[in-house]
């Protein structure tokens, strides 16, 4: 017999209340901390391809985001005499440049810009009082020494410079190659700063490096040699 029923019924709903919570697994850490909420406001930069042959400092001028697409198989689309093709990583960099978006490649914009536009914000020879060599786009023609095997330059390639190209003090040479196709080097002042690449010749992986010999440049790029003087470059 029990001496007190109602205290022994209390004791057992206790017991198998305690029972119960040792059977519950407390919440964990994970469980319990908020969701973690992406950053707003981050931008997150995007590097312009090699796969599309980028070439230059920036479009329109120097630094900025843009750059110049030259000939690779990603670009072979949409290239075209009459245009320039310049690649952007935003969507604020490609409206700022104008043109036609053609293409998105890896988060690049592809846009094609006619010619006629694409001299907008740009030094041009009559702004700076350098003539053109009257039927070319140019500022000055001439021949340099280069080769195409890696030797010391010995032989002889026209080229045509356009100074002041995109902002003052920037210069295009732009050298004729024997299998009629064009390297495109680009300089700041008298200092070379790099070529344009393709895809198609196997470019796009070749090193540039220059040597200062007095008042020219030796230019390696590739098996490519070419040695360009300074008054080229300056008109003196």
């Amino acid at each position: 017999m029990i001496a007190n029923p109602t205290r022994f019924t209390l004791a057992l709903l206790a017991g198998a209340a305690l029972l119960t919570a040792c059977g519950q697994q407390a919440p964990s850490a994970a469980d319990t901390s908020p969701t973690s909420a992406p950053p707003e406001n981050v931008t997150i930069k995007i590097d312009i391809p090699a796969s599309l042959a980028p070439f230059g400092d920036g479009y329109p001028k120097a630094g900025d985001p843009c750059r110049r697409l030259g000939e690779s198989a990603a670009t072979a689309n949409w290239l075209d005499d009459g245009a320039v093709l310049v690649g952007c990583p935003t969507a604020e960099s490609a409206a700022a440049v104008g043109g036609t978006v053609v293409a998105k490649v890896e988060g690049v914009r592809v846009i094609s810009i006619p010619m006629g536009d694409a001299n907008q914000g740009m030094a041009t020879p009559a702004a700076t009082g350098d003539a053109l060599v009257a039927g070319t786009d140019y500022n000055a023609t001439a021949s340099i020494k280069c080769s195409f095997d890696g030797s010391m330059p010995s032989g002889s390639c026209p080229v045509g410079v356009k100074r002041n190209w995109g902002e003052a003090g920037s210069h295009l040479v732009e050298v004729s190659k024997p299998d009629g196709r064009k390297r495109a080097i680009f300089f700041k002042g008298t200092t070379p700063t790099g070529a344009d690449s393709a895809q198609s010749d196997g470019s796009a992986a070749w090193k540039f490096a220059f040597e200062r010999r007095g008042d020219e440049v030796l230019i390696r790029f590739g098996p490519e040699r070419y040695v360009i003087v300074d008054a080229l470059l300056t008109g003196g």
